[in-house]
């Protein structure tokens, strides 16, 4: 298989998700493997967090580790923010306005210095952490549930970084970026 079809494969794929409403809270019990599998059971995360992986991987040098590791760090801080609080309504605008400007930024292949690019992903994390810290189960083992949906978060990210090093083409990647675009603003207006 030639490259531009694996390419067009991987972000098919990646621009299939179904844009459902994020209301995924409720599907976990308490440990690790249910930490482990909350991203995978929401549109918003799934898009949101593969996107970062996705610029990160557009971007040079050190930001295809260093936007990843930030987005997870700044995560898990608004996780244990959100552990012990309900969401508010706010929240999932984050989320949703997460989804849309990371498709923006593929779509446009926007290059921002480190910092820069570090704090906007560093903003958006705020919001998922804090997401999937007060759609925790009340009986979770915070370390655990923690641990397995930070490890689920690094593997999205993975897989965004390692479809743009398949360096798919200035038109598939505007497609692919516009996709997730659409599908921010339709989380946007369900929000």
């Amino acid at each position: 298989m030639n490259k531009l079809v694996k390419t067009a494969v991987a972000a098919s794929a990646f621009a299939a998700f179904p844009v459902v409403a994020s209301a995924h809270p409720g599907l976990h019990a308490a440990g690790f493997a249910d930490g482990f599998i909350h991203p995978f059971t929401g549109a918003d995360h799934l898009l949101a967090m593969t996107a970062v992986g996705y610029w990160a991987g557009q971007l040079p040098g050190r930001a295809r580790l260093v936007i990843p590791a930030a987005f997870a760090v700044i995560m898990a801080l608004g996780a244990a923010l959100g552990f012990h609080a309900q969401a508010p309504a706010v929240i999932e605008y984050g989320i949703a306005a997460s989804v849309a400007v990371m498709g923006f930024l593929i779509a446009f292949n926007v290059v921002m210095p480190l910092a820069p690019a570090a704090g906007l992903v560093g903003l958006f994390a705020v919001f998922h952490g804090f997401a999937h810290g007060a759609e925790a189960p009340a009986a979770a083992t915070e370390i655990l549930f923690f641990s397995g949906f930070m490890l689920a978060s690094l593997a999205l990210q993975a897989v965004g970084v390692g479809v743009a090093a398949l360096r798919p083409g200035a038109m598939l990647t505007r497609l692919t970026g516009a996709a997730v675009a659409l599908g921010g603003l339709w989380l946007l207006a369900a929000a």
